[in-house]
């Protein structure tokens, strides 16, 4: 097996302020392996037992949310205001105190994108009241019954989170049974029944002990949209070299994977957990009708709903011809501009649980290497020239640990639902970036500090048909504390 170039990696790992002591340590770890010492895949044991475990969420100071260096006066402006949408709170008619937005519901899975996309900044994915930073219990159990709302809490949302929404894999038949025609739509969680701004709306939540009793439920939770510009900017051409490189070496692992094609144009999408969204102004429009329930100029058009519980003309959020400046785009647009000018989480070395040393987290590094976790999590792709309104995001390294390709990932993360070209046990490499300071893990939030976190979640990756089976088989064949050196460097990004 060759080598991995660890100096390689950790020079371009330089460019996230990763380098000093690690890299010194990288380029020892590296040189004892070369000189026949302990530490690649081939030359490990198979424990029978581990005692590595995920060191937990990462201490210190926050390093994601702020606006990448750079912007122009006009652009931090525009990233300032879509900020503030992003943050408000929606009501029916915008009347309701406190919550200025308008258009929420019939139905909703939350009431604000900063409920969604809290942790551990603005913008991230699940918060928690348990964990660093503590920011409060889960916001879904407040919004459910804000302003006199009557929905009752579903059993699969808690107040330590994560944030969820639910899609039910297939249509039931009239009768209660389950048919095999697929639904996969999202289901939201709550209604507006009962809310002093919709008297006359009736409503009913979705049936989801009848969902679990046919096992036709599924769960998403919040992807973090840190650094979404530069992802935005990574040219197809880059998704495709990388896609081709090193094929030897993926076709011995059993690794394909592909990108997710949009149906009208033919180019690469890349938001969303199998990658099904073309760019930020369509996931933001997406989400705020489904999430939110507010019909916009991207969805226009009230998702399924009686009559009686809709409120306002469509579409609820439009451009603002009336206004100046900052205030003319809509909301999707002024969303949009916020995640696409917000900057990528800041790697750390500092605040890891149990102040592992650096020796540790350069292993982690080769160790990430050498099971080859960079085949699907690729260190670092560029974006490509961008015109002069973007050119803060042009030609830069993106450090996201993503291939942006989905991949089969077996029967125990299926979820039975094809979005795009992405089928029922697909989904899109996650980038790694921020994971140093995320509480949950995998497209549902399965994996928790309390049932083991990370380590919980690479476990997960191997099952009946996943494409990671090999590389989990070789993550297994390292000594514990070499898991724990793996385990540890996760939690700089």
């Amino acid at each position: 097996m060759k080598k991995p170039n660890v100096f390689s990696l950790v020079v371009r790992l330089a460019l996230l302020g990763l380098a000093g002591t690690l890299m010194v340590q990288a380029q020892h770890a590296d040189g004892q392996r070369n000189a026949g010492g302990s530490g690649t895949s081939s030359g490990g044991t198979s424990p029978t037992t581990t005692t590595a475990q995920d060191p937990g969420v990462r201490a210190g100071g926050v390093g994601a949310g702020s606006p990448f260096p750079g912007l122009s006066p006009s652009q931090l402006e525009f990233f300032q205001n879509g900020l503030a949408r992003f943050v408000q709170v929606d009501s029916v008619s915008g009347e309701a105190p406190g919550e200025a937005g308008t258009g929420l519901g019939p139905g909703f899975n939350s009431n604000s994108c900063s409920s969604c996309h809290a942790q551990p900044g603005i913008g991230g994915s699940s918060p928690s009241a348990a964990q660093y930073p503590n920011i409060g219990p889960n916001p879904q159990m407040l919004a459910a019954t804000d302003y006199g709302a009557l929905n009752s809490i579903p059993y699969f949302i808690t107040a330590d989170g994560p944030v969820r929404e639910a899609r039910f894999p297939y249509l039931v038949n009239a009768n209660g049974t389950l048919s095999a025609t697929p639904d996969g739509g999202v289901h939201d969680l709550f209604t507006i029944a009962g809310r002093q701004d919709a008297p006359k709306c009736s409503m009913a939540q979705p049936n989801y002990e009848q969902a679990q009793q046919l096992n036709n439920i599924i769960f998403r939770i919040p992807t973090p949209v840190f650094g979404s510009g530069l992802i935005e900017s990574i040219p197809d051409s880059a998704i495709l070299a990388n896609w081709q490189a090193n094929s030897s070496l993926k076709t011995s692992l059993g690794i394909t994977g592909h990108p997710n094609y949009s149906a009208n144009d033919g180019t690469i999408t890349r938001f969303g957990w199998k990658a099904q969204n073309k760019s930020l102004e369509i996931f933001a429009g997406e989400a705020y009708n489904v999430e939110m329930g507010v019909t916009n100029e991207a969805f226009p058009n009230e998702r399924s709903s009686p009559a009686s519980c809709l409120y306002n003309q469509t579409p609820e959020d439009q451009t603002n011809f009336s206004a100046s400046g900052a205030s003319i785009p809509s909301d999707i647009v002024a969303f949009a501009t916020f995640m696409r000018y917000l900057a990528p989480p800041t790697p750390s070395i500092k605040g890891i649980p149990n102040n592992p040393s650096a020796a540790s987290l350069a292993d982690g590094l080769a160790m990430f290497v050498a099971v080859h976790c960079d085949t699907c999590h690729t260190p670092l792709l560029m974006t490509a020239n961008a015109p002069a309104t973007a050119s803060v995001l042009a030609n830069k390294p993106v450090a996201l640990f993503s291939d942006l390709l989905v991949h089969h990932m077996g029967s125990g993360l299926a979820d039975h639902v094809s979005q795009g070209t992405a089928g029922a046990d697909e989904f899109r490499t996650a980038p790694l970036w921020g994971v140093g300071q995320r509480i949950f893990f995998l497209h549902d939030g399965r994996s928790t500090p309390a049932n083991g976190g990370l380590m919980n979640a690479i476990q997960a990756h191997a099952s009946a048909g996943s494409e990671a089976n090999q590389v989990i088989a070789l993550f297994n064949k390292l000594t514990s504390q070499q898991q724990q050196d793996l385990l540890n460097f996760l939690r700089t990004l």
